[in-house]
């Protein structure tokens, strides 16, 4: 008996699970808000893949087996990225209990003049961004505290979210220790120097702009007075115990970052080095936590292991330093790992039974000339952000899609890897329900819908890239061999 060779999904049968999971997610911000997170957009993204699964095993014999093997490599590939969040939770509880955010938050509010707090926040994460390869654990640390600022300074906490994100996917992209940076070059075969110097190009011109934006931002916002600032100040050194000598644990986390520690362990020891200090710097808050009046052994390694797995409150006197300095430890990222891991279920089921693909070959139809392609490759990222909700599968499906396709053409490698990043790393967090739009909104508290439209370097970017390639700028076609 001869085997039944499963057929390949159309375009549009291949548009339905998306067109059913875009729906879904519609109704559930309608009826949750900024609460859809909780269960809701899960459930959306289960059923969009369910509709995935019966279109391809009812029309196209696509057997089980093969769906679930998808399922388990994507959640397989995500599984760093959810150990990761999860100790971006206890770094959260940890920073904040020990002193350590307070800390930076106090100096800030000394230090940052309000009207140019946005341009020099987005400075700041630019830089740390750089120096430690990751935007995500620039925004857990530096870009928590930023927010608490400029929360304080009375800033809507859009503009504040965008300028953090922006500077740190700027300082992302242009790192040598980023992943996003390596994975982009190698899949695509260029190397990692000439990608990122090839990235210049557009990059710094989208910076430019962003820093314009929130430069005439801060100056045209209302934002509180120095001596508001200086009430939330005192609130923070009434509460907690500030000192520099608590500027050493993100100073130590620093080095072991320019060491090139791998990110889970270096957040780890992060954790453990603000969990020392937290002992030291703060015993009464320690004991506050853990229930006890006063700090002995057992209520220390009750303390710290509540602050870095569960929800911690300390009152200050101010409401909303209130809230600043309330977190949720790992228990807090729970709901965005469950999110992940639906979201690894949708994609896998649309990458198993070939829809994916199907979708896919729109682009190749519709690229031409330079401009098409690198239009058609931003299209691509975008898109398996969209579908995918995960920026390093939208990476490694962007640059392996275009591959041959640029060679054929004789574009130069590094522009399809330049491209790539220009849209699958930066448009990433923008996406609500994509792994990096669903972290940065619950570590910063704030919804992707709030501080997407003021993430202008993540909006400039793909145009950018699209603009470039228009001009023609330090684009040149390679001689194709017969």
């Amino acid at each position: 008996m001869e085997k039944k060779i499963p057929k390949t999904p159309s375009p549009w049968v291949s548009a339905i699970p998306l067109a059913v999971l875009t729906a879904l997610l519609y109704a559930v911000i309608c009826a949750f808000g900024g609460d859809a997170i909780n269960g809701g957009s899960q459930i959306a993204l289960l059923s969009a893949a369910s509709v995935c699964v019966m279109l391809s095993m009812g029309l196209y014999r696509c057997r089980w087996e093969v769906l679930e093997e998808a399922i388990i490599d994507n959640i397989r590939a995500s599984a760093s990225a959810i150990l990761i969040l999860l100790l971006i939770g206890a770094i959260a509880g940890t920073w904040m209990v020990s002193g350590v955010v307070p800390t930076m938050i106090y100096y800030g509010l000394k230090m940052l003049h309000p009207s140019f707090f946005l341009v020099a926040s987005c400075l700041i994460c630019a830089v740390v961004s750089i120096m430690t390869g990751s935007s995500w654990t620039t925004i857990a640390t530096i870009g928590v505290a930023l927010m608490g600022i400029g929360r304080a300074m009375g800033f809507p906490e859009g503009w504040v979210a965008g300028a953090i994100i922006s500077g740190a996917y700027f300082g992302d992209k242009l790192s040598l220790l980023s992943d996003t940076t390596v994975l982009a070059s190698s899949t695509v075969g260029v190397p990692v120097f000439t990608h990122i110097r090839y990235m210049l190009y557009t990059t710094v011109p989208s910076m430019l702009v962003a820093l314009g934006v929130f430069t005439a931002a801060g100056l045209l916002l209302d934002h509180a007075v120095t001596s508001e600032a200086a009430l939330y100040a005192e609130a923070l050194r009434t509460t907690f115990r500030i000192t520099p000598w608590l500027l050493v644990v993100p100073l130590l986390t620093g080095i072991l970052i320019a060491r090139k520690l791998p990110a889970i362990v270096t957040l780890f020891a992060a954790t453990v080095f603000a969990a020392v200090a937290m002992l030291v710097a703060q015993p009464e808050l320690v004991a506050r936590v853990a229930g006890a009046e006063t700090l002995d052994c057992m209520s220390g390694f009750r303390g710290v292991l509540m602050t870095s797995f569960g929800p911690t409150a300390i009152p200050t006197g101010s409401e909303q330093l209130d809230q600043l300095v309330s977190t949720r430890g790992m228990a807090g990222m729970l709901d965005t790992v469950w999110l992940i891991v639906c979201a690894m279920c949708f994609g896998g089921v649309m990458t198993g039974s070939g829809m994916l693909r199907s979708l896919t070959r729109i682009f190749l139809r519709l690229v031409r000339r330079t401009f098409s392609a690198v239009a058609s490759t931003v299209g691509a990222g975008i898109f398996f952000n969209l579908c995918t909700a995960d920026q390093y599968i939208s990476i490694i499906l962007s640059g392996r899609l275009f591959r041959e396709l640029y060679a054929e053409r004789g574009l130069e490698p590094r522009l399809l890897s330049r491209s790539v990043e220009d849209s699958a790393t930066v448009c990433s967090v923008l996406i609500p329900w994509n792994s990096c739009g669903m972290t940065q909104a619950t570590v910063l508290g704030v919804s992707t819908f709030v501080y997407a439209p003021y993430c202008i370097f993540n909006i400039v970017s793909p145009l950018m890239s699209l603009a470039v390639a228009a001009i023609g700028w330090k684009i040149r076609k390679l001689r194709i061999k017969n």
